[in-house]
């Protein structure tokens, strides 16, 4: 009996080490289990999805162009991809209103899409990555640009990582958040306002060669040019709200962006203390409804 009770014991001890081997393997499973980008752009393409603008190819060709597939329509324009010039491309057409006066509607159509392009042009001049315009018809309204085939969503990359359910889903998106703070603190500097930061506006573009993925911005439908860090302050909470509605319980990983951005902006601290009186107008705005 006594010897058995001295066999106890040391069985007990074996069979927490062998518990705590499988604890440690399911840890690291874990930790495995967090998809990189490349994987969620690999999964969207067996699936025949497309995080480039949201959406699916749609019918096999378009009356008024050839060879394009229409695959997203927005509040102000339509996409389509297809092939300008030899090159994978998406087509971005601003259609009419017809609720607008035709020659208001012309008029400020066309001078949206100038906007945007020469505001791109504007952004890659300053460094900041963004599809490559390849034509503008100004007399259609549309814009010939860069197909990102090896890009996702930072929308769908953060709900991806977050889904796994992993303790160690922070430290997989913390590089990418410092990323985008240093991406829009280069675009501030450059007095370029986005006007719709969104995390489905950010893409990760990463093919199977890059060891790191590469921020990109996209849809300067709504741009502007502006020296003001009250504008810049408002471009910071649009995208802190979208950011945090999308994405609950991610004030950690926006305050990165912050962080990242203070870091590498020669006019931070006049765009975070008006991002400061922002909220605070906002706070105001929701307490009186």
């Amino acid at each position: 009996m006594a010897d058995k009770m001295e066999d106890s014991p040391s069985l007990s001890v074996q069979q927490s080490r062998e518990r705590g081997s499988g604890d440690s393997s399911v840890s690291s499973s874990n930790m495995a289990e967090i998809p990189t980008v490349v994987q969620i752009i690999e999964r969207q393409a067996a699936s025949g999805e497309s995080s480039t603008a949201g959406g699916g190819t749609g019918p096999p060709g378009s009356l008024h162009h050839p060879g394009f597939a229409l695959f997203k329509q927005g509040a102000e324009a339509r996409l389509y991809r297809g092939t300008f010039l030899g090159r994978p491309t998406v087509l971005k057409e601003r259609f009419s209103k017809k609720y607008r006066h035709p020659r208001l509607d012309e008029k400020l159509t066309t001078k949206r899409t100038q906007g945007e392009a020469r505001t791109v042009a504007r952004a890659r001049k300053a460094g900041i990555p963004t599809p490559c315009i390849y034509f503008v018809n100004y007399q259609s309204n549309c814009i010939y640009m860069e197909d990102l085939r090896c890009a996702t969503t930072s929308r769908d990359y953060i709900v991806a990582v977050q889904s796994v359910g992993a303790g160690d889903s922070f430290r997989a998106l913390q590089p990418i958040m410092d990323k985008i703070g240093k991406i829009l603190a280069t675009m501030h500097d450059g007095d370029i306002i986005h006007g719709d930061l969104t995390t489905s506006n950010i893409m990760l573009k990463q093919d199977a060669s890059a060891t790191e993925p590469e921020v990109v911005l996209i849809d300067f439908g709504l741009s502007s040019v502006s020296q003001l860090a009250e504008d810049k302050g408002v471009d910071l909470y649009v995208l802190e709200k979208a950011f945090l509605s999308t994405h609950p319980n991610t004030e950690t990983l926006f305050r990165v962006i912050l962080k990242s951005y203070t870091k590498h902006s020669r006019k931070s601290k006049d765009v975070i203390k008006k991002l400061d009186e922002v909220r605070l107008r906002g706070r105001k705005r929701t307490m009186v409804g």
